[in-house]
C-alpha cells in the first residue's frame, strides 16, 4: 500500500467521525433543550386547602376509580 492511498483512506475516515460527532452533538444539544423545556413546564402546587361538610367529623368522596372512601378528619 502506498503511502497516499493510506492518506486518503485516513482523510476518509477523519471526514466519517467528524459527521458522527455532528450528529452526537446536535443530539446533545436537543436532548438538552428538551431538558431545560421540561424544567420550566412542570408546575407545582402551593397549597390545597380541604373544608369540612358535615359535624360528626367524617368525610365521604369518590375517588378516581369510582369507590366510596370514607375518612375521618383530624380536628
Amino acid at each position: 500500500m502506498k503511502a497516499t492511498e493510506m492518506l486518503h483512506i485516513l482523510k476518509v475516515q477523519n471526514k466519517r467521525l467528524f459527521i458522527i460527532w455532528l450528529v452526537t452533538f446536535i443530539a446533545f444539544i436537543g436532548m438538552l433543550g428538551y431538558t431545560i423545556y421540561l424544567l420550566n413546564d412542570i408546575g407545582t402546587i402551593d397549597e390545597t386547602t380541604v373544608t369540612q361538610d358535615n359535624e360528626n367529623g367524617y368525610n365521604n368522596y369518590i375517588g378516581n376509580d369510582g369507590d366510596i372512601i370514607n375518612g375521618k378528619a383530624n380536628n
